[in-house]
């Protein structure tokens, strides 16, 4: 595909989920892909008819066994924050009908127990996951979406900063 191409295509909608405990820091998992040694916390794609805030707790379940009754939706983004793919990654993802994601992201307080944590799920996502503090997110993922993480800490900061123990 040419750069002319590329730019010609839609951006996939999608959903990504800050999950703090009451600590202040981050769920973050290891991602099972060609990116071994980045660190991301959920995102995931928004079905046909569904609104952002159910694909953001489904998303969350799915990828970590978090369930809806473990978290509390503290904030959203209010805007959509795009993100380009590598232009080597397009045609190997979604058939090559996307130019990256534009996400809503959601910060979500949680508050369960660690072993109520699960990432050994029906499709892994993640091998390893942690709590990791806010500041060292944009060094932890890949590098094409670290101006995603901090706008994203950006959007929250106001949050972060407060109590979130409940």
């Amino acid at each position: 595909m040419t750069p002319e191409d590329i730019a010609k295509l839609p951006y996939r909608r999608n959903v990504g989920v800050m999950v703090v405990n009451a600590q202040g820091d981050v769920w973050v998992g290891q991602r099972n892909d060609r990116y071994k040694d980045a660190w991301q916390m959920p995102q995931g794609g928004i079905d046909k008819g569904e609104d952002a805030r159910a694909a953001a707790l489904r998303e969350l379940e799915e990828e970590t066994g978090i369930t809806p009754d473990l978290v509390e939706v503290v904030a959203e983004s209010t805007d959509w924050i795009p993100y380009e793919l590598p232009h080597d990654l397009i045609p190997k993802l979604w058939k090559g009908k996307y130019r990256g994601q534009k996400q809503k992201w959601f910060l979500l307080r949680f508050k369960g127990a660690d072993a109520q944590v699960n990432i050994d799920t029906d499709d892994p996502e993640f091998s390893a996951w942690r709590w990791m503090a806010p500041a060292d997110l944009p060094d932890a993922i890949v590098p094409f979406k670290r101006d995603v993480y901090v706008a994203v800490l950006d959007a929250f900061a106001d949050h972060l900063q407060g109590d979130l123990s409940g």
